[in-house]
C-alpha cells in the first residue's frame, strides 16, 4: 500500500519540478509587454533582436522593453538611451547593417528600412528629456 503512494508523490514532485522549471518561460512567451535591462539575462536573451543586442552604447545608462501591441500580430523592440541626444552612432551602425533612411517618417524621428518589409526602426532623440529612442516595429504586411 505505501509503494503505490511513493510513485504518485514522485510523479507529481516531478511534474511540479518541471512545471517550475518552465513557468518563466511560458510566462515571457505569453507576456503583452516587458521591461528590462541587459543584466536581466533571461529577458535579455529572449526579448531582445539581434540588431538591438549589437547596437552602440551610446550612454551608460539605457533600458530595453518590449511590446506585444494587438495579439500576435505587432511587436516592438526598444532600448532607450538616458543623458544623450547624439543618435550619429546609431545612424552609422544601421548603414553598417544595410538599413537605409526614409525620406518620411510617421512619428518624430528619423525612420529606417532594411530588407524585411514588415520592418521599421525609428530613431528619436528627445532633447526635452535627454533621451534617444530606437525602436524596431515588426508589423506584418497585409
Amino acid at each position: 500500500m505505501r509503494r503505490p503512494h511513493t510513485i504518485i508523490l514522485t510523479i507529481i514532485a516531478i511534474i511540479a519540478g518541471v512545471f517550475a522549471y518552465w513557468l518563466p518561460a511560458i510566462r515571457m512567451e505569453l507576456a503583452g509587454s516587458a521591461h528590462y535591462l541587459e543584466q536581466d539575462s533571461r529577458e535579455y536573451k529572449f526579448y531582445t533582436p539581434d540588431l538591438l543586442k549589437k547596437i552602440p552604447r551610446i550612454s551608460d545608462r539605457y533600458e530595453f522593453d518590449f511590446y506585444n501591441v494587438a495579439g500576435p500580430g505587432s511587436l516592438i523592440y526598444s532600448v532607450t538611451f538616458y543623458n544623450t541626444n547624439d543618435t550619429d552612432k546609431v545612424s552609422a551602425y544601421l548603414v553598417s547593417k544595410g538599413y537605409i533612411r526614409q525620406e518620411t517618417c510617421s512619428v518624430e524621428g528619423e525612420c529606417w528600412k532594411g530588407n524585411n518589409p514588415a520592418e521599421t526602426v525609428t530613431v528619436s532623440a528627445v532633447p526635452k528629456t535627454n533621451v534617444v529612442m530606437v525602436q524596431i516595429d515588426n508589423s506584418p504586411q497585409f
